[in-house]
């Protein structure tokens, strides 16, 4: 290989309501909604993109909305819990701002000596802030939360798994990972330095019934490529090594593809160009409903089967 995957690119999720949910990653933890689009392969239903003021990879929530949806259920064979970094000094400050909008929050220790607080989303999603050292992210300057307070991005995505030592050989034999440190059932692995954003924990859940991927659930994980040429050298090697490997998807912001980790969790390796200003200018990211080229002749069909949102007043 030419290069080494980079850290996470951007973690998809499934939601219910789709106003819900874009109150609540945008109004209460202050990310910005950087794409309106559908589920390009469910296109009567929303794909929403929030990360910093660019959209950077690395910072990057995404959410199917299915209204109406059966709710998922925690278990081994899924990623059960997504963090996200916070400058190490606001604990005290989202604690308060959780606590005034009425979300259930806890101050924790992880295992790795991070402090931290865990929380759910309205749909049951597992989420953490972690208090970060030496996250040197840009905030979004100009979010419903003060720069000097504001998320980061991503940090890390927590993997429960029945075999794990079968897993850990996919991420530090193939995709280039390192074993950091281990804490209880818990082995820390990470891209390159460990730089917020490159780190996975996989959890030993043996005997644990498998979970439900549905609403209040992750759906997958995408690791970050530079482009397309390293992009088709990591499908080749997967392809190598046996992997079931989907055709790269042109996602019009990214290509992927598509592969199962050996306990079940579907990952995706995107590349970081195009980026979400393809469609829109930077000031104007998220302030309307876009569509790929294959489904605008269908839009105003599209339009009419939505449900309408209220749209953030915030612009970059």
């Amino acid at each position: 290989m030419s290069g080494e995957l980079a850290g996470i690119h951007h973690i998809t999720a499934i939601a219910g309501d789709p106003q819900r949910n874009l109150d609540f990653y945008t109004g209460l933890l202050g990310l910005r909604l950087v794409k309106l689009t559908v589920n390009f392969d469910d296109p009567e239903s929303y794909h929403l993109y929030y990360g910093d003021a660019l959209g950077r990879p690395g910072s990057i929530l995404t959410f199917f909305a299915w209204p109406g949806a059966r709710a998922g259920h925690e278990g081994a064979g899924q990623i059960n819990q997504i963090a996200l970094s916070m400058p190490p000094d606001t604990l005290a400050f989202w604690r308060a701002r959780l606590q005034r909008a009425e979300v259930a929050a806890e101050e924790t220790t992880t295992g790795f000596d991070e402090r931290a607080l865990t929380f759910r989303d309205p749909d049951g999603l597992a989420l953490m802030l972690v208090a970060a050292q030496g996250d040197s992210r840009p905030a979004w300057e100009t979010g419903p939360v003060p720069a000097q307070s504001a998320i980061r991005g991503t940090y890390a995505v927590t993997l429960w798994e029945e075999q794990p030592a079968v897993t850990a050989h996919l991420l530090t034999e193939t995709m280039g990972l390192r074993l950091l440190a281990r804490a209880g059932d818990v082995a820390r692995y990470a891209f390159g330095s460990g730089a917020p954003g490159a780190l996975v924990d996989v959890r030993a859940a043996a005997g644990t019934p498998r979970g439900q991927v549905a609403v209040g659930s992750v759906h997958h994980v995408a690791w970050r490529t530079p482009d397309d040429a390293e992009q088709l050298e990591w499908r080749a090697k997967l392809l190598a090594q046996g992997a079931h490997v989907s055709p790269v998807m042109d996602r019009d912001y990214f290509h992927s593809i598509y592969y199962r980790e050996p306990g079940g969790v579907l990952f995706e390796i995107a590349t970081e160009p195009p980026g979400f200003a393809t469609d829109e200018t930077p000031e104007t990211l998220g302030t309307g409903l876009k569509l790929p080229a294959w489904l605008e002749p269908q839009r105003r069909a599209i339009e009419r089967g939505l449900p309408p949102l209220r749209l953030p007043g915030v612009m970059a």
